[in-house]
């Protein structure tokens, strides 16, 4: 089974479009009440800052997530969204035996989802692996679970 996020990209772009077109129309307005002294100064930066704490949430969360259970092994990749084609600064990339999965689960909180896996190693060393899954829907993280299950029922029965 394959599947990945990408179609999320467009709504990604266009979030820090609408941030960039906030930030402009808010250099605009408080330019002209640049009259009416502090409170306006200390109302701009309280923004500023509220923007730039969207800014890189919005940063942290948006990563590209896909994943190939198809063969013998499985590949999860996870990149960010945006300049990913020209810079991999952002890539974490796992690919190991099926037969090698120990375990995984989902881990949610409030604006932040992550796929947790385990798996062993050659050594025999277990390995745990966090995958930004957030921007990924519902319906398809059900199927990775399911995928998921499958896998380690198989590992169970084989050992």
């Amino acid at each position: 089974m394959r599947t990945s996020n990408i179609k999320v990209k467009n709504k990604i772009v266009s979030v820090y479009f609408l941030l960039f077109i906030f930030v402009v129309y808010l250099l605009v307005v408080f330019n002209v009440f640049t009259d009416f002294g502090n409170i306006a100064s200390h109302t701009f930066l309280l923004l500023v800052f509220g923007v730039a704490f969207l800014f890189f949430l919005i940063y942290i969360i948006s990563k590209y997530f896909e994943y190939n259970s198809d063969g013998l092994n499985l590949i999860l990749i996870n990149r960010g969204f945006i300049l990913s084609e020209y810079f991999n600064y952002r890539e974490h990339v796992v690919e190991f035996d099926k037969t090698d999965l120990v375990a995984f689960k989902f881990q949610n909180y409030i604006v932040y989802q992550r796929l947790v896996l385990y798996y062993k190693t050659k050594n025999g060393n277990k390995i745990k692996s966090c995958f930004n899954v957030t921007l990924l829907a519902k319906k398809k993280q059900n199927y990775i679970s399911q995928s998921l299950k499958k896998t380690l029922k198989n590992n169970l029965q084989n050992n």
